[in-house]
């Protein structure tokens, strides 16, 4: 499963001023990023900050309305046959066959790649074993819970041995231990060389698993790099959560102690948690504080907004 090519250039993706235009909307303004081979690659964002649409664009499923698109040193726009039998690509949404086994789902679809049959079997077997579904081989999908679907999505995306693999929202709707189980595999895959990008929802999920990601809204990068590299740069402290009252409100802005308010919570970035925690919990009897590192979560609360988004 080892899909190290010293034919591949350094760049999987590189975009320039990419653009994606819907007559009179932009849903993606302009953008520029690029991802290295081998790496694990996330978009983050709001419900409509164009992260689809620049999957779409990237998956050569949607021509860009502007700005430059190099996949594999490849224009989608000319080159758009080739470089999809080189991706693989995850849904959101479940669209295996409900009609056919686990085993067929996966030889079936590997013939929309020319594979043979013989070696499509055997790459089957073999997915299937990296993914823990063997005893699963012979169910129909309607038997399979929802974490056993997403992992044969994986394998199913991994069928043509993709040099890129392309995972929209991969663990939505997954219980904890389902959601760990496909980070562990999607960890395996990049330290395998694969170049992985995904887009997801779950902040922690990004932490854990991206060497680098961006978060968008409105159709542009609002920032990019390392999850830790970002909560330094925007958070680089500790915070204090406590109760949103009246009481604690005036009193920090009576000290002159910038906060946000998060519905029900007050949140401090501050230097010295445990003092002004003290301090809180002195003066104001029976509030709730507690005291925790910056998070990603907080990085792109702080750039998006609280608003929920439709």
């Amino acid at each position: 499963m080892n899909t190290s090519d010293s034919s591949l250039p350094n760049q999987v993706i590189e975009a320039t001023g990419l653009i994606k235009r819907y007559r009179e909307l932009t849903a993606v303004n302009g953008i520029t990023f690029s991802v290295t081979k081998g790496e694990l690659f996330g978009f983050l964002g709001p419900n409509g900050a164009g992260k689809t649409t620049t999957m779409k664009m990237v998956q050569c499923v949607s021509p860009r309305s502007g700005g430059e698109l190099k996949i594999f040193g490849e224009d989608p726009e000319f080159s758009g046959r080739n470089i999809r039998k080189r991706i693989g690509v995850v849904p959101q949404e479940t669209n295996l066959d409900p009609d056919l086994s686990v085993f067929d789902n996966l030889v079936m679809y590997a013939r929309f790649f020319d594979i043979p049959k013989s070696d499509a079997e055997k790459r089957a077997l073999s997915l299937l074993e990296f993914f823990e579904l063997e005893a699963k081989m012979d169910t129909i999908i309607e038997k399979l819970s929802g974490g056993m679907k997403r992992r044969l999505h994986l394998a199913r995306s991994l069928m043509n041995n993709p040099d890129l693999l392309i995972l929209d929202e991969p663990t939505i709707g997954l219980d904890p231990q389902a959601r760990h189980h496909i980070w562990e595999k999607l960890l395996k895959l990049r330290a395998e060389g694969h170049t992985i990008v995904l887009t997801t929802h779950y902040l922690d999920e990004a932490a854990r698993l991206c060497d680098r990601l961006v978060i968008m809204d409105h159709g542009n990068i609002l920032v990019e790099g390392s999850p830790d590299e970002l909560v330094r740069a925007y958070i680089g402290m500790d915070i204090v959560e406590t109760d949103n009252t009246d009481e604690v409100s005036r009193y920090l802005n009576l000290m002159n102690i910038s906060f946000e308010i998060g519905g029900e919570t007050i949140q401090i970035r501050t230097d010295k948690p445990r003092e002004l925690a003290n301090i809180l919990m002195d003066k104001f009897q029976g509030i709730r504080v507690i005291t925790r590192p910056g998070s990603l979560e907080d990085v792109f609360l702080m750039l998006t907004g609280r608003r929920i988004r439709e």
